[in-house]
């Protein structure tokens, strides 16, 4: 099977635009992008970089006492 040629793609782009309006269409291909993006992470083992959730640990007391 060929890859598409330019004028195929023009027309993929018409028909897409068509049936999912130019509304839906970024949020598709982002969403598309971000589950690519997440499956190349975890192909190479990469630890995700989205910890803005996830607050960073306190370090433990020091004890001046001693």
């Amino acid at each position: 099977m060929n890859m598409p040629t330019g004028w195929e793609w023009i027309l993929v782009i018409i028909l897409a635009l068509i049936v999912l309006g130019p509304k839906r269409l970024p949020d598709l291909m982002r969403s598309i992008g971000d589950g690519i993006r997440e499956l190349k992470k975890s192909m190479n083992g990469a630890a995700p970089t989205n910890t803005e959730d996830e607050a960073p640990a306190a370090p433990p007391p020091v004890d001046a006492a001693k």
